[in-house]
């Protein structure tokens, strides 16, 4: 989606997100006309971990990086997200600060309503309510499977796993062979994975050499996706 982005366009991605799906683009229609649409340049900050909460955003188009800072001061990535989804509804709903950083990785189109208005949208719809009710029922189901995989699976486990996540959109479809996922450093990836970078830079190494993935300049091809599958246990 380029940046001249129409409100029907808009209004059309919003609702074929998972939280606004069913609602129909002439509903969400009104929800985007009551929000405002910027262009953010690479390495801006959207918000930062702790901030108050105020505005609920939508990327259109570009790339966004959620992390969050440690105890001890390290930084630590949960997502990098290059689709149009809603971003930062969490804390609108829970009242809290934010959980975490958002960061634009390249120049990206953010769409961004006020928190309250938001609210008041999805309290109005039914439908709405119980999309979002799902979302956020999906994200705790996925804070979980992180944690068993932390417990139940290897590094080169979660390293295959985490490989065949950034390749779409959801698991119960695995990627085509010779799908290109998004740029990744192995440090992001050590720490989506939960190992050292120098473990999973050994990893990635012998995949490579095995043919189970390749290379592309910054980014990794899936080239055997049943042999990630198999190291996941999917």
């Amino acid at each position: 989606m380029g940046r001249a982005t129409t409100p029907a366009q808009l209004a059309a991605a919003m609702a074929a997100t998972p939280m606004f799906q069913g609602l129909g683009k002439q509903k969400v229609g009104g929800l985007a006309e009551g929000g405002r649409t910027r262009t953010f340049r690479r390495g801006t900050y959207l918000c930062h971990q702790g901030d108050e909460t105020d505005e609920v955003y939508f990327l259109v188009s570009g790339r966004i990086e959620v992390s969050t800072i440690s105890p001890t001061g390290a930084r630590i990535l949960h997502a990098t997200v290059d689709r149009p989804q809603f971003l930062g509804e969490l804390a609108i709903f829970g009242s809290i600060p934010r959980t975490a950083d958002l960061l634009t990785l390249e120049d990206s189109e953010v769409w961004h309503v006020d928190g309250e208005r938001f609210v008041g949208f999805v309290t109005a719809n039914a439908t709405a309510a119980r999309q979002v009710l799902a979302a956020l029922a999906r994200q705790v189901r996925a804070s979980q499977a992180f944690v068993d995989d932390l417990l139940f699976l290897d590094l080169r486990g979660r390293v295959a796993k985490r490989l065949l996540q950034m390749g779409t959109p959801s698991l119960d479809e695995l990627p085509a062979d010779g799908t290109v996922i998004p740029e990744v450093t192995h440090a992001d990836l050590a720490s989506l994975c939960g190992g050292s970078r120098e473990n999973v830079s050994r990893i990635l190494s012998d995949l490579q050499r095995r043919g189970v993935i390749k290379r592309d300049g910054h980014r990794y091809v899936l080239k055997k996706v049943g042999a990630l599958a198999k190291m996941a246990d999917l």
